[in-house]
């Protein structure tokens, strides 16, 4: 076996055609140190100057404006008839419990701010203390309660069927046998209709897509809220809702458990003062949700003359417009709201991928060059990263990091979740590049009295990134893809729009092809210039004609 020396930073084999491991393995990963470092000040930079939303841009989010103020969150993005946007004006958010709020902020006194949540991440976010409250239809059961405070109940319904006009009409617990029933995941209906055997359950996350699938056959009824089946089974031509009320159903406004006793107290006490001057019953009149069981829950029996205002509004924004000149108009009206979801798509991809390719680039050179411990480290580090969600590692490094003392905004959980993900695929690309140089180009390199950083940093690694080019850019559009699971902590990109829009209008097609063309203007010019930047790296080694 041929020996090999080295004297300090360079090495010497007595095989020619043999470069010393431990000579190339001396020093060159530390070169890439400073590379991550000045990838990482500058994004740090950016973000606690405020250039980019994670700073103070975006610190409103974690906590409030002043002191007195208290944040209240609900998923506003298909929530109809709770807390939604208009689709009159997308820009305006309304519905009932919207309206709740807006009247116990004047009585309670206090400025109110909302703060915008997936309906996934409202509790976790109310634990982790993005926010004092949450008002989003969160049934009072014993399991929720478990978990954090209730209000006194708000508001009083029941379980109502939806059924198609022209389908089987099911109007019973009983007949729904042997039959597909929708509902959404982790609700009481959906508690109700486990306890039969024969029913086919199907849970949905919106309720919009549950009432699209009865629409198209694809299930035969759906059992939900009454404010839920009046909203979106009543003002559908194709449905409507049937049956007698099924059980009882109370909301409440969470609170974090053990905490926040004061502000419930005063949420409470601004409810009833809303019950006894007839507050609550004047908002739910305008949105034609004021029934028996509230009359029962206040005592309140007094018959106001208000029209059904906000109900008739709704009704006559979804079913008076059609015809290609109104939809035309709407799509128009879109593009704003895609314009800013887009721009925070573009900076979270972005920023994720500068410290995807940092972090990519120390993790090969350690794994090729580093001392063993070191070596084995990274190599662990990329095949965890890899092994697991990365929907995982969002929600972990956002919520899971505050119970070790680490509170991140939004963005920069965001940024990082996706950044550490994707350095591991940039990893294994690196190091595939690295490997692919021929040990010869190293040893001319040497011959030339060239350290061995030298040679990596101005012979091997200028060849190997030509190589692996094409792969960073499929890399780069796959997470501007997967940028969309940020929406899960409180951002609001291009996916979490498409969702808003198109179960506000009902619009799956026309809304989903605006945001797919979003996706696609946003990627190819990173396609382009990383083309020419091929072309020019490739250049010296194509034969010119």
């Amino acid at each position: 076996m041929p020996v090999c020396e080295h004297d300090g930073a360079r090495g010497v084999s007595l095989d020619p055609h043999r470069v010393c491991p431990a000579a190339v393995r001396a020093t060159p990963w530390k070169a890439a140190l400073r590379a991550v470092a000045l990838g990482l000040v500058l994004m740090v930079w950016l973000v606690t100057a405020g250039v980019l939303p994670g700073g103070r841009a975006m610190a409103a989010e974690d906590k409030p404006a002043a002191s007195q103020t208290v944040r209240w969150a609900a998923d506003s993005s298909a929530d109809v008839p709770y807390t939604f946007h208009d689709p009159a004006d997308p820009e305006r958010l309304t519905g009932f419990e919207y309206d709740l709020m807006q009247e116990m902020q004047r009585h309670m006194g206090v400025p109110f701010q909302f703060v915008q949540n997936d309906w996934d991440g409202l509790i976790p976010g109310l634990q982790r203390g993005l926010y004092e409250m949450v008002i989003c239809g969160i049934e009072m059961t014993a399991e929720h309660a478990d978990s954090i405070d209730f209000s006194d109940p708000y508001y009083v319904t029941s379980e109502r069927l939806t059924v198609r006009r022209k389908g089987p009409q099911l109007t019973t617990l009983a007949s729904l046998s042997g039959h597909a029933v929708g509902t959404l995941k982790d609700t009481q209906a959906a508690q109700i209709l486990g306890r039969n055997p024969n029913v086919e359950l199907r849970t949905y996350e919106e309720e919009s897509d549950a009432f699209m699938d009865l629409v198209n056959g694809r299930t035969d009824a759906v059992l939900l809220d009454g404010p839920i089946a009046k909203y979106y089974g009543d003002t559908n031509p194709a449905l409507h809702v049937v049956g007698e009320p099924i059980g009882r159903v109370e909301y409440g406004i969470a609170f974090p458990k053990g905490k926040n006793e004061a502000l419930r107290a005063r949420v409470n006490a601004a409810l009833a003062a809303m019950r006894a001057d007839g507050t609550l019953h004047r908002v739910l009149a305008r949105w034609d949700l004021w029934t028996p069981e509230m009359v029962h829950l206040t005592g309140d029996e007094s018959v106001l003359d208000i029209p059904p205002t906000a109900f008739n509004a709704y009704v006559a924004e979804i079913q008076g417009k059609s015809g290609w000149r109104v939809r035309l108009e709407r799509y128009v009206g879109f593009i704003p709201q895609l314009i800013r979801a887009a721009w925070l798509t573009l900076l979270v991809s972005l920023s994720a991928m500068v410290l995807a390719v940092a972090l990519g680039l120390v993790l090969a050179l350690v794994r090729l060059y580093g001392p063993a411990p070191l070596a084995w480290t990274a190599t662990c580090y990329v095949e965890i990263v890899r092994g697991t969600p990365l929907l995982i590692q969002v929600l972990l490094i956002f919520y899971g990091l505050p119970q070790c003392g680490i509170s991140l905004t939004p963005f920069v959980a965001g940024v990082i979740s996706l950044g550490m993900n994707y350095a591991a695929y940039e990893a294994e690309n690196y190091r595939a590049g690295l490997q692919s140089v021929a040990f010869g180009q190293t040893e001319a390199a040497l011959a030339l009295n060239m350290t061995h950083a030298q040679a990596l940093r101005y012979v091997v690694m200028p060849q190997a990134f030509r190589l692996v080019m094409p792969v960073m850019t499929n890399d780069f559009i796959s997470l501007l893809k997967d940028s969309s699971l940020v929406s899960v902590i409180t951002l609001t990109e291009l996916t979490q729009t498409y969702i808003r829009l198109s179960s506000t209008y009902f619009d799956y097609f026309g809304t989903g092809l605006m945001v797919g063309l979003a996706y696609l203007l946003l990627g190819l010019p990173f396609v382009r210039l990383a083309r020419l930047a091929e072309r020019r790296l490739a250049s010296p080694h194509t034969r010119r004609r």
